[in-house]
């Protein structure tokens, strides 16, 4: 597939990009690209090209660099005897008295600036290609062409049509702090010319410098500082990156490297190469086709927006998704923003939010294919794990591991909490966070002795922390937190969470299963003397299962469901009590602020429950209620409101689990299939049995091809019932289904 059809709608099959016939006015609706460190907010005005450079690593020092969790360890014992007395509002006075500290704050770094005599506008068309990275904006006369290089970690920029070039590095963005420091320089190289900018934070001795190497290919170049100016040139190559760092940086040797990287392969075409490799191997793993109308497809993105019954929009969402997890995915996973944002006032501090959302957002990684994203989960938790075990020792006492609601990615310590948000006394978050990793250890039918490692930690963590008992002889889990909810008729820290309680059993049953040997019985006995779940008066699953605790309804997150969804814990194949219970505390959810990864939350949900109808209705409110920008990255809050990436990487994870679900013993298909979606192919599914998945539907059936890794017995659910299926190695299985 060519660029053209990638982004036309000419080639058969889904459109992998999309396009626009205007430059973007807005920041937010730039045309993205990353390689999961740096990343490229694209306008693509051809005479005035602006790319603001992002990377993972840039945070701005707020206090929160030198932030430490609050040793309360001593006071644990008293508010548990608090808690169990049945005093409500106990664990409100479990803190060290702090005034809430947000995380170091996401931003940008800088625009790269290219303005040029106006030139003729006809034919203009701006386009992103999912299958490449590449942004390219063309005009009768002008190109440029930009991508980051997973290859060679840089940004690669080449335009043409450049009679008079003005080339410059630019810091003013909005919401930049007045008291950055910030210094240019302009020098010549044997490559070309080098620019920099070098910007240190307020108050700080931290810093960061950008750099560009420009090349050029006939013409003349002029350093005209702070930049330089380009004429006459056939086409202009500019490689840029960044980097954050305390003291000095030699720009001489970041120079050099860039330089290095022209030798021998001197062309964008070149460079591009390079990058193709692990980048579209990695997107092109996985498609979805929903046999959309070939005139939908050739849409500009922004129009196609407005057609949300379209089958073709959620074809075109779940490649962007896949494409921008992809991209904001590497040294991090994404942020709240995924790897961009043009703004230095980013909300929420453009964190690592790990009571939900990265969670969320990264829910497709296993099933979908995408093992670069839950490597970098992986990188992000080794980094950190030292923190999680001195938020354990501080916080509660303990060994082992206890992970943070929030991070900024330098930091894994516990000290964001106040007294409405008590973050500090969540401690499912280890076991939430390595969740993803045990899931792609089960597609791939191996351990991570990392992962392992960090299983042990959390499971020891429960043997100091699981004490208390109740009058029937069943562990209590105190103080015990649901994100970000509190009981109706009690105070912010309780007891006995749903999602504590599950976290706890399946931590320490999955640590066990990683640990065979004597940890493991110990870890196993623990498991089982934890209490069951509780159902309330209204028929559902309840928030906290400890008899007087009343549910809140109307609330954002679904944390008590964590059981259904991403656990196996409760299912409606093996305990359809507890399933219909939740499928209640479904129904009685409210959409509180009527945020977007509340609604596709409820979606994945619903998913599990098999509960197709609830499914669309939550895709509905998220494509009926304008939460997509035209570059297809989405916001919080509708109406575009709060550039966020929940909604964009969230939903891939809903489509592949209404049409297929898998478990180590289980595959189920089209479980909860919207009515809307009456035909479709989905292929490059992994399971979670060691097996590839094709499927392909229509209202007169399905088709499936396993193609198994490993040998074993699974059970095969459809709308007919059950059944075992027995799975060979290297041979292909072909699953036909009735009408579904």
């Amino acid at each position: 597939m060519t660029a053209t059809e990638a982004t036309s709608g000419t080639a058969t099959g889904p459109v992998h990009g999309t396009w626009e016939p205007a430059p973007a006015a807005r920041w937010e609706d730039a045309f993205l690209s990353g390689n999961g460190h740096h990343g490229v907010l694209v306008f693509g005005d051809p005479d005035d090209d602006r790319v603001i450079v992002t990377h993972h690593t840039l945070v701005r020092p707020n206090g929160g660099e030198h932030a430490r969790p609050p040793r309360l360890a001593a006071e644990l014992a008293g508010v548990q005897d608090r808690l169990l007395a049945g005093e409500p509002d106990a664990a409100e006075s479990f803190t060290d008295g702090r005034p809430l500290q947000w995380v170091q704050p996401f931003h940008p770094a800088f625009q790269l600036r290219l303005r040029r005599p106006h030139g003729r506008p006809d034919g203009y068309r701006r386009s992103v290609d999912f299958t490449t990275g590449e942004v390219t904006a063309t005009t009768a006369d002008r190109t440029s062409r930009v991508f980051v290089s997973r290859a060679d970690d840089v940004i690669v920029q080449q335009v043409t049509g450049t009679a008079a070039l003005d080339i410059a590095l630019d810091h003013r963005l909005p919401g930049v702090p007045p008291g950055l420091g910030v210094g240019h320089g302009a020098l010549r190289t044997p490559e070309g010319a080098l620019l920099s900018l070098r910007a240190r934070y307020p108050g700080s001795d931290r810093a960061y410098t950008g750099i560009t190497l420009v090349a050029v290919t006939g013409g003349t170049t002029e350093l005209v500082p702070p930049g330089v100016r380009v004429t006459g040139a056939e086409s202009v190559l500019l490689l840029t990156r960044v980097r954050r760092h305390t003291g000095e940086l030699d720009v001489t040797a970041e120079a050099r490297e860039l330089g290095e990287l022209l030798t021998g392969r001197p062309s964008y075409d070149a460079l591009l190469a390079r990058h193709l490799g692990p980048h579209r191997t990695a997107y092109t793993r996985v498609t979805l086709d929903l046999a959309a109308d070939p005139a939908e497809r050739a849409l500009p993105g922004s129009q196609l927006l407005r057609k949300p019954a379209e089958p073709a929009l959620l074809e075109r969402l779940f490649a962007a998704g896949r494409y921008h997890l992809l991209s904001a995915s590497g040294l991090n996973p994404p942020r709240l923003t995924g790897l961009w944002t043009g703004d230095w006032d980013t909300a929420w501090s453009g964190a690592f939010t790990n009571d939900a959302n990265v969670n969320l957002q990264t829910a497709s990684a296993a099933a979908a294919a995408l093992p670069e994203v839950t490597e970098a989960c992986a990188a992000l938790i080794q980094r950190q794990l030292g923190d999680w075990r001195e938020n354990a020792r501080a916080v509660f006492g303990a060994r082992g591991a206890v992970a943070p609601a929030h991070s900024d990615g330098e930091s894994g310590l516990s000290y964001h909490f106040s007294r409405e948000y008590p973050l500090h006394l969540w401690t499912a978050g280890a076991d939430w966070l390595l969740k993803p990793l045990v899931d792609h250890d089960d597609t791939r039918g191996g351990r991570d002795p990392r992962t392992a490692a960090a299983l042990a930690e959390v499971a020891r963590f429960y043997e100091d922390f699981l004490t208390r008992t109740d009058a029937d002889g069943h562990l209590v889990i105190v103080p015990s937190y649901s994100p970000e909810n509190r009981p109706a008729n009690a105070g912010w820290g309780a007891v006995n969470a749903a999602m504590d309680l599950s976290a706890a059993r399946h931590a320490l049953r999955t640590a066990a299963d990683y640990h065979p040997g004597p940890d493991a019985d110990r870890w196993r006995a623990l498991a089982d003397r934890l209490p069951p779940h509780r159902v309330n008066a209204d028929g559902a699953l309840a928030e906290w299962a400890r008899p007087g605790l009343d549910d809140s309804y109307d609330h954002r997150h679904l944390s008590h469901l964590y059981g259904v969804w991403p656990l196996d814990e409760i299912t409606p194949y093996d305990t359809p009590e507890l399933a219909a219970a939740a499928h209640r505390a479904l129904e009685l959810r409210g959409a509180e602020n009527d945020s977007a990864h509340g609604h596709l939350h409820h979606a994945l949900v619903a998913a599990r429950l098999r509960d197709g109808e609830r499914v669309a209705a939550a895709l509905a409110r998220v494509l009926e209620g304008d939460f997509f920008h035209a570059s297809l990255m989405s916001a919080h809050y509708p109406h575009r409101d709060v550039y966020n990436a929940d909604a964009a990487h969230t939903l891939p994870a809903v489509l592949v689990e209404a049409l297929v679900q898998s478990a180590p013993d289980r595959l189920v298909l089209l479980p909860a299939l919207p009515a809307a979606l009456s035909r479709g192919r989905l292929t490059g599914i992994r399971t979670r049995f060691g097996a590839g998945l094709d499927l392909s539907w229509t209202p007169d059936g399905a088709r499936a091809v396993l193609t198994p890794h490993r040998s074993l017995r699974i059970d095969l659910w459809t709308s007919s019932g059950s059944r075992p299926l027995d799975l060979v190695a290297g041979e292909d299985h072909v699953l036909t289904v009735g009408t579904w």
